[in-house]
């Protein structure tokens, strides 16, 4: 039996000497700025497109959605993606808002849509000067407009991200649609071993998740959407083992980084969110404390995508209003996420 340990421990301990061998988890790095580059500015195009050229030249395409007949928005939201979707997921959002005076502007975040690199996930430090970056020149843009940053799922952890950050972007206020705090933290043992292994010996390798895995694992109650968003070219159905490592890492960073946001928030959550299920929200929760200018709306019928759901309209009107009073009851009465995952079996 001894002898047995001992062979299983060399094993274990030769196992581990090449897996830390192996080279770290590919992440994209900054560009090089081009010859003649001048700095950031927006480049405008038409029917609400154009692109962010950020600090180090990288173009990021964007989708604005502007209020009509030449009005000035007296709020402008950027709004940023999930995992493996794209500027267009604000879609159904961006003109409902801008009928109400509120313009927005969805863009690519790198790695993502038009972006450059596409699949291969960038460091927190980089999308978060990307987003300082834009919420800059968008101010300028809008000197006169509430400011306001929208992440969903991803996007709402590159958001928690940077406004955690030592040098927050210069924005008003921020809204958390089911933000990814799924990290390391909130992983299982068996997850998290995985992970870290196929992201150093299979990183660049790709691979779609099972359908018996998925099948019955929704997004939203929004079939159409769910289909749509499925045929779209510009998503991403085949994944990066070393994208989803650094995603866990941004979702652990959101984990920590909640808590120490110090701008107004609202953070929205659905009670059949399958995606962020309810164990890592109410934990990255109870890791924030309670926070003054942190309100949390509790959608009892909501699912992971929020914005793209069947009652969708109710949480754009709340986000709605809440821009324009914070201190006011949501108009949908959606009490608060904690208390509601304390009081689920699910959520433990």
């Amino acid at each position: 039996m001894s002898i047995w340990r001992s062979g299983l421990t060399a094993g274990f301990l030769a196992l581990s000497l090449v897996l830390s061998a192996c080279a770290t988890p590919h992440l994209q790095g900054p560009q090089t700025p081009p010859l003649g580059f001048n700095g950031p500015r927006i480049e405008a195009g038409t029917e609400g497109r154009g692109a962010f050229i950020v600090q180090d030249g990288a173009r990021l395409p964007y989708l604005r959605w502007s209020p009509e007949n030449g009005r000035q928005p007296w709020a402008v939201i950027i709004a940023l993606h999930g995992f493996n979707d794209h500027y267009a997921s604000f879609r159904l959002a961006g003109p409902w808002w801008a009928a109400r005076g509120i313009e927005t502007w969805a863009y690519d975040q790198r790695g993502f849509g038009l972006a450059p690199h596409r699949g291969e996930f960038a460091p927190e430090s980089l999308t978060s000067a990307d987003l300082r970056t834009i919420v800059s020149l968008v101010r300028a843009e809008r000197p006169k407009a509430l400011i306001v940053v929208a992440g969903e799922s991803m996007g709402g952890s590159s958001t928690i991200s940077a406004f955690g950050g030592q040098t927050p972007p210069d924005a008003d206020r921020v809204v958390l649609l089911a933000p990814g705090v799924w990290g390391w933290s909130s992983q299982s043992p068996f997850n998290r071993a995985g992970l870290w292994a196929a992201a150093r010996l299979m990183g660049a390798r790709t691979v779609e998740p099972p359908a018996f895995a998925v099948r019955h694992i929704r997004a939203s109650d929004n079939t159409q959407e769910l289909i749509r968003n499925g045929r779209d070219p510009q998503s991403i159905l085949s994944t990066r083992f070393d994208s989803m490592h650094g995603l866990v890492d941004l979702m652990e960073t959101a984990t920590v980084r909640l808590g120490v946001v110090e701008k107004p928030t609202l953070l929205l959550y659905g009670g059949n969110d399958q995606i962020i299920t309810k164990r890592p929200m109410r934990l990255a929760l109870e890791r924030a404390g309670e926070r003054p200018n942190l309100q949390t709306a509790y959608y009892p019928n909501g699912w992971h995508i929020l914005n793209r759901d069947l009652q969708g309209e109710v949480v754009y009107r709340d986000v709605e209003a809440w821009l324009r009073d914070a201190a006011a009851p949501l108009p949908s009465g959606a009490g608060p996420v904690l208390p509601a995952l304390q009081a689920d079996p699910k959520a433990r």
